[in-house]
């Protein structure tokens, strides 16, 4: 019996010492333990004196974790103590078994450490649906509970910092992310992306010496605020973006120069003239008017060639004497329709010219071209703009080459020399040969990118020096911006640290806050966070 007893408890509590297990009751659903501790006595929580003068005991029922599919229960019985120390607060207490129970607890240890890290994988409803499937029945409420009473993670004071923002709600509220670059690890979140907050985090951890971030005004502030001697690392990604951007920018106002890498289209061949019309003109067929008004011209001639009259005609066609007269005067039914097609002047003439070039282009937004128009002189309606587009829009047009996207001559520009297509090499080369903008612009984004892969930053000054004397616009823009953060960003060009690992932290708080419906506050959010 004695050996049934002793294996029972090395099944049920392997790694618990001071227990004893009586007897299992196992049925359908639940398996009740009956179980003791195997203690002398117990030290007093307040004094910590040890006493073993039993005043009483009584039954607890703490859950523990499930065996097979069935819940498990224990029933265990507790021994309340008289403490011995005559100067202590407290009379009597109760023994706790270490790595079992605690005090005032429902759960067993081992149950509440695996709720809790259930609750930092999934948070509240997906936990309280798994354990449930497992044979534990707990509320998301008691999951979220158990998570926001875990204790602060002990971080060591880090020596390399990376900060980030992260949106809690994207446009309206940002937050903060600190990570160790060297362990890769978040060991910060702060509620807000100020400056000050940023500087009274930094002023608490003396020992910060670089500070890896994006070139954001708020985090150069704050680090300069909070950690002077710290060097601060503008990240090589967001420089490389902020420059694909410009790049982008800069191919898109000399489009026109992108025609060239259309072929000439062959000449067509002259259409021989129509049969029928006025002055060589063609004149509308199908037009259920024009139709109408040449069978009617047919009608009258027939009746008039087999002698019939006028007021005969009009009484047999069922016409005014006017309309048959009109008809019977007209050699030919093209004659009757003047006015019908003839061109009209148009506010939109003189802007038709610059529309069909934008629509060339690639540009079909009616809108938008209406404001570019209005500048130019344009007085008309935005309609009357729509209708043009309209009828472009809806005529059949012969299919021709249309000249690549500045996004698309940007990328050319932007990737490895040797990673281009033999046709994309060409097409590039062709654009700059006919476009001396687009032709620096690559040799700048080439010559940033060889400092940026080579960690050359020492050659910053002269690259900004270069960019100025072209027109450049959207260059000089990036120039500015990277002028007043100098330092900051020849160390992202010359050292080896970079933000990678934060972003990779930022993504990962995106996907707990889907995870919760975006409704976690940012103690628990911060929770998760750090301790997952």
């Amino acid at each position: 019996m004695e050996e049934v007893v002793l294996r029972l408890k090395e099944l049920l509590f392997p790694s618990i010492a001071d227990v004893a297990v009586l007897s299992v009751d196992v049925d359908i659903e639940i398996m009740r333990v009956d179980a003791h501790s195997t203690t002398d006595g117990a030290p007093c929580p307040v004094c910590e004196v040890w006493s073993n003068r039993v005043h009483g005991s009584y039954l607890r029922f703490p859950a523990d974790v499930p065996s097979a599919g069935r819940s498990v229960v224990l029933r265990l019985r507790v021994r309340r103590f008289a403490c011995r120390n005559s100067d202590c607060a407290r009379r009597t207490f109760v023994e706790q078994i270490p790595g079992l129970t605690r005090r005032h607890g429902q759960r067993t240890e081992r149950l509440r450490s695996t709720l809790v890290a259930i609750g930092l994988a999934l948070a509240g409803r997906a936990s309280a649906r798994l354990v449930s499937a497992l044979g534990v029945s707990v509320s998301r409420s008691t999951v979220l509970r158990l998570v926001e009473a875990l204790p602060e993670p002990e971080v060591p004071a880090p020596r390399v910092v990376g900060v980030d923002e992260y949106a809690t709600r994207k446009g309206r509220h940002y937050g903060t992310v600190l990570v160790d670059i060297e362990t890769r690890r978040p060991i910060d979140l702060l509620p807000d992306r100020e400056a000050s907050s940023l500087a009274a985090w930094l002023a608490h951890r003396p020992g910060v010496e670089v500070v890896c971030r994006d070139r954001a005004p708020f985090f150069a502030e704050g680090a300069a605020l909070g950690a002077p001697q710290a060097i601060q690392v503008a990240d090589r990604w967001h420089l490389w973006h902020n420059l694909s951007e410009a790049a982008e920018r800069s191919v898109a106002q000399h489009r026109r120069c992108l025609r060239s890498l259309i072929p000439p289209a062959p000449e067509a061949e002259p259409e021989p003239a129509p049969a029928d019309g006025a002055n060589g003109s063609p004149w509308p067929r199908g037009h259920r008017f024009a139709d109408r008004t040449r069978a009617r011209h047919a009608a009258v001639h027939t009746l008039l060639e087999a002698g019939h009259s006028r007021r005969s005609i009009q009484r047999q066609l069922g016409m005014t004497y006017r309309t048959v007269k009109q008809f019977a005067d007209a050699a030919t039914p093209e004659e009757l329709f003047t006015g019908q097609w003839q061109h009209r002047p148009s506010v939109l003439d003189e802007c038709k010219p610059y529309l069909d070039d934008r629509w060339n282009e690639g540009c079909t937004n009616a809108w938008k071209l209406w404001e570019e128009i209005v500048p130019l002189g344009y007085k008309g309606s935005y309609q009357r703009v729509r209708a043009y587009l309209h009828d472009k829009r809806t005529s059949p047009r012969p299919v021709t080459a249309r000249p690549p996207s500045p996004r698309t001559v940007a990328g050319w520009i932007l990737r490895r020399p040797e990673s281009l297509t033999e046709p994309e090499q060409l097409q590039l080369k062709t654009v700059r040969a006919h476009c001396p903008e687009i032709d620096a612009l690559t040799r700048h984004v080439r010559s940033f990118a060889t400092m940026l892969t080579e960690r050359q930053g020492e050659r910053l000054p002269d690259w900004l020096d270069a960019v100025r004397q072209d027109d450049l616009p959207s260059l000089h823009t990036l120039a500015a911006g990277i002028a007043r953060d100098l330092d900051a960003v020849i160390a992202g060009l010359t050292l080896a640290w970079n933000s990678g690992a934060i972003e990779g932290h930022v993504n990962r708080i995106k996907m707990l806050k889907r995870q919760m419906f975006g409704r976690a506050g940012f103690k628990l959010l911060r929770k998760r966070v750090l301790l997952a």
